[in-house]
């Protein structure tokens, strides 16, 4: 099987593994405990909120344990909205993940002033219109760091600098899970005032994330019961996913400039061999500010399900768009969101690399792809 939907999930590089391994046998302790099996178990968790808090520019207090992108995303918004009575809006944009995009529709449900930013035929957000969006009401503002579907790059740091402009007091949120891998995450140099990240996306263990809170933000948790987590989330920690975290932070950081380069080269190997062999390929990853392992492409003519079933057939592995709605006979609201029709989006493929990704296996994706579509039309 030729990998090509990174942005799904990703291998799990073999050193995290290992560091994870003894945390689920030797080393089971509850770290909520006071005797020494629980203290070494407390010892290998604050140990890794530190060495995640370095990484990112933070302090160890500041890092919150979650189960991945979904819960930190809904406890940075909602908790920032259910927490205060003066300021209970959400700003976001049309192409935030599900759990963003299901988190306001909620929240709307409540009564709560919810507005979503359109963005550009490139998926690009608009300070300026966000900060407009701005009101004394807004509690959060929540825009992505790289979109999942397109590799479209926000200028995370002019957002929120617009955003503090229009009101000092809103917080600002960015989901960075598909941009920790390839892009520097500094919670300071971005303006951050919550920040989300997935382990599963760059080489970590799945159902273990982050949510980056600064220091004084006030949030209501989404999970109550013993208190962990400074009472921002309830619930019995996995230590062992703390350290494949951790891990995962540190071996991505390190591998950043190989994976920049390696990567995106191979990204855009297998783009121009697309290219080359599809007349009219429509190419919806900007040519400019996109992320190094993104691409999503429209073959005219072509359903994307039925090319996506026998690129499976032939040992290609690839998407329609988001993980969570691959499977779903739905419609990509970021493609619609960028002025794709209904037709033109189910004409769409997400290819995604990572890695564990080979430039000989991209080369023979494409021809396998390419191979496809041509007979499809």
């Amino acid at each position: 099987m030729i990998y090509l939907d990174h942005a799904a999930t990703t291998p799990m590089r073999p050193e995290v593994w290992v560091a994870m391994a003894p945390f689920a046998a030797e080393m089971f302790g509850n770290p909520s405990g006071v005797h020494g099996v629980s203290r070494v178990a407390k010892n290998a968790l604050e140990e890794s909120r530190e060495r995640i808090a370095a990484m990112i520019g933070a302090h160890p207090l500041e890092v919150v344990f979650t189960s991945g992108g979904t819960e930190s995303d809904n406890l940075a918004i909602k908790g920032a909205v259910l927490n205060s009575t003066a300021r209970q809006g959400l700003v976001t944009s049309a192409i935030e993940h599900e759990a963003v995009l299901e988190t306001a529709d909620f929240l709307k449900r409540l009564g709560m002033p919810v507005s979503i930013v359109g963005v550009d035929h490139e998926a690009r957000v608009d300070p300026a219109q966000v900060a407009g969006a701005v009101t004394e009401d807004t509690a959060v503002v929540s825009v992505m760091m790289v979109n999942n579907e397109t590799g479209t790059i926000q200028d995370v740091a002019s957002i929120s600098e617009a955003v503090k402009r229009a009101n000092s007091e809103t917080l600002f949120h960015t989901d960075a899970v598909q941009a920790f891998g390839t892009e520097s995450v500094d919670v300071d140099a971005l303006g951050l005032d919550l920040l989300t990240i997935s382990a599963h996306k760059f080489g970590g263990p799945k159902g273990a994330g982050i949510l980056y809170v600064r220091e004084g933000t006030a949030l209501e948790p989404v999970i109550h019961g013993g208190g962990q987590e400074l009472g921002r989330r309830s619930g019995t920690h996995d230590v062992a996913s703390a350290v494949g975290v951790a891990t995962a932070v540190e071996l991505a950081l390190v591998d950043r400039p190989r994976f920049e380069s390696e990567v995106r080269a191979i990204r855009d190997h297998f783009e121009r061999r697309l290219r080359e062999e599809i007349v009219g390929l429509g190419v919806n990853t900007p040519a400019a500010g996109r992320s190094s392992h993104h691409l999503n492409v429209r073959f005219p003519g072509v359903r994307n399900e039925t090319l996506l079933m026998l690129a499976d057939q032939y040992g290609v592995a690839a998407s329609a768009g988001s993980a969570c709605q691959s499977g779903a006979a739905t419609v990509s609201h970021v493609l619609e969101a960028m002025g794709l029709s209904p037709e033109e989006a189910r004409e769409c493929v997400r290819f995604t690399f990572g890695w564990t990704s080979k430039l000989d296996e991209a080369e023979e994706a494409a021809d396998i792809v390419a191979g496809i579509a041509r007979r499809l039309t």
